[in-house]
């Protein structure tokens, strides 16, 4: 198979006539578009760690992207030869991948938290022959997975310990800007996205220009946007969600895209930005109404907002200290987002819409639409998408994003898209009477009791978060006679400030709320304890993907050795 051009024909059947592409511009066109209608206007505002705040206009991002485009063709790699990007956010990210495909390469952007072990056997695989190096936390540690035989380019931003790299701003001063506009065809490779994953090595999802340019129209269709709109970009580019929501929206809506500078300044960069299109996953919204709680206890917020004359003060003063109070859409997606959660959120006056996709469909799929949403379902089909339960209860998805295949894995690839152009998701699902979508579990996270009953732990879980003292959860039972529910808690309600409990007080609290949600399962799912672990689940523990997912394997491996302790002692236990 020639990895460099891709033949959907054979793969992922198109849900809507091939034509309807004929009318859209490529990315690089629609980037082009940009620098001629829009030269003048800001694309990018980039902080930098000295605290100074760059503004990038379209023209001068076009010449940037230009002379790097042109010194990546003195590589003299072959056509359509993999570039690596491995930095954190930020503006030369995405003027690096802009750059990969004016020079007529494929984009491979790895995640800026992987170690060495894991960037290694990503390069190998893709084959990658050049790689960007910026914005990173701790590159000594992932230095050896780079192989010395890469090109190296530095960023704008970069870690002073890259040795061996062409640094950015040289290249923008030796090299003349490329003064053709090259465009690739819709059917090339433009990138390969290697999945997060919560087990095992990544695959390599393949999608061509043709898909990103169905998620850049379609999805600015749906939400409206314009070149008028802010978005803050600091969920890492390496996902196919931030890469949809904010690189491939803002080439064909033209808005304006701000930087986060830091987790430490994500507040700052918020208040900047004051966007008014905003992405987040569960996680970041669970951090934010925490950051609320913590200057407003719940129990008093919940009060205030009961009344009338107060309330709406109190939303406009609480949106605004979030940053948040232009905010015109806001979207939850890359897990279940708590109905709690969405509850709270909307009592503020910010109504989430959840969205569901993978990076196997360049994250268009589906999504809530304004005053069309229902708490718990992540909404019905975009359009040209088309959706179906499978008679095991899986979730099959027609999408004109479908990827063309995972990298090398021909088995792989005919195994996740049927011969009638259907994605195997992987994920289990109801659909309502009016098409919207609930996810109610993942096929894989299913486990049996050893009362050889099945239990799906998402919907449980959900329970339990509506405790505001409760930051992760984890229903576990594999062979257990009736499952666990392990949680770790808020840093506030650890320290008991959030909850104003004692200890003994949070003990009667969880135990009540195990109490209450064993009420509404079925005998065979209700938790025998609910164990709170002094620990935190994170990415840099391997506990969580890159994408603030928990990954169930290693959060159960670590704890396996004390479920039959904690079963025995039952309701609450403090590990």
């Amino acid at each position: 198979m020639d990895y460099n051009r891709l033949d959907t024909d054979n793969t992922a059947a198109e849900v809507y006539d091939s034509a309807l592409y004929d009318s859209y511009l490529s990315p690089l066109e629609a980037f082009y578009q940009r620098e001629q209608k829009q030269a003048d206007e800001i694309a990018f505002v980039q902080p930098y760690p000295t605290g100074r705040v760059e503004e990038i206009t379209w023209a001068q991002a076009g010449e940037q992207v230009r002379s790097m485009a042109a010194y990546l063709s003195t590589l003299k790699l072959a056509p359509g030869s993999r570039v690596a990007i491995l930095s954190n956010n930020c503006a030369h990210w995405i003027m690096a991948d802009l750059a990969i495909w004016m020079a007529g390469f494929v984009g491979v952007p790895l995640y800026p938290v992987l170690t060495a072990a894991s960037i290694q056997p990503i390069l190998e695989h893709s084959e990658c022959q050049a790689i960007f190096i910026g914005k990173l936390a701790d590159w000594p540690a992932m230095e050896a997975g780079v192989p010395e035989t890469l090109h190296r380019i530095s960023l704008a931003i970069c870690p002073p310990e890259v040795k061996n790299a062409k640094p950015w701003q040289d290249v923008m001063t030796e090299m003349p800007a490329l003064t053709q506009s090259p465009v690739m065809p819709m059917e090339a490779l433009a990138t390969i996205i290697y999945t997060s994953g919560t087990t095992g090595m990544p695959k390599g999802v393949m999608h061509s220009f043709r898909n990103l340019a169905a998620v850049g129209e379609l999805t600015g269709r749906m939400y409206e946007s314009g070149s008028q709109d802010r978005m803050l970009s600091y969920l890492p580019l390496a996902h196919c969600a931030e890469r949809a929501a904010v690189q491939t929206n803002q080439l064909y809506r033209g808005f304006r895209v701000y930087f986060a500078n830091s987790l430490e300044t994500f507040g700052e960069d918020l208040q900047r930005a004051r966007p008014t299109l905003f992405f987040a996953v569960p996680r970041i919204w669970l951090k934010l109404q925490q950051r609320v709680l913590e200057k407003i206890p719940a129990k008093k917020l919940d009060l205030l907002l009961r009344l009338p004359l107060i309330s709406r003060f109190i939303r406009k003063k609480l949106t605004g200290a979030l940053g948040m109070d232009q905010l015109n859409i806001a979207i939850s997606g890359a897990a279940p987002l708590s109905t709690h959660l969405i509850d709270w959120y909307g009592r503020l006056g910010i109504t989430i819409l959840e969205g569901y996709a993978m990076s196997e469909n360049f994250a268009y799929s589906h999504a809530s639409k304004q005053g069309e949403g229902r708490i718990g379902y992540v909404g019905s089909t975009n359009p040209h998408v088309v959706c179906k339960i499978a008679d095991s209860g899986e979730i099959l998805v027609k999408s004109p994003t479908n990827m063309t295949g995972y990298y090398k894995e021909p088995e792989l690839s005919a195994e996740a898209i049927d011969p009638d152009g259907f994605l195997h998701t992987g994920d289990k699902g109801e659909i309502d009477s009016e098409g919207r979508l609930k996810i109610t579990g993942r096929i894989k996270d299913i486990f049996k009791t050893s009362k050889g009953k099945y239990v799906a732990p998402a919907p449980i879980e959900d329970k339990f978060m509506k405790s505001v003292a409760i930051e992760q959860v984890c229903v576990a039972g594999s062979d257990l006679p009736q499952p666990l529910a392990l949680v770790t808690l808020t840093e506030s309600a650890q320290n008991s400030r959030l909850v104003e409990l004692s200890k003994e007080e949070l003990n009667q609290e969880m135990a009540s709320l195990l109490t209450e949600v064993n009420a509404t399962l079925d005998k065979h799912e209700r938790m025998t304890a609910l164990v709170i672990l002094t620990d935190t689940w994170s990415v840099e523990n391997n506990m969580m993907t890159p994408t603030l997912k928990i990954k169930r394997a290693e959060v159960e491996s670590a704890y396996q050795a004390s479920f039959d302790q904690w079963s025995v002692a039952g309701g609450v236990v403090w590990a």
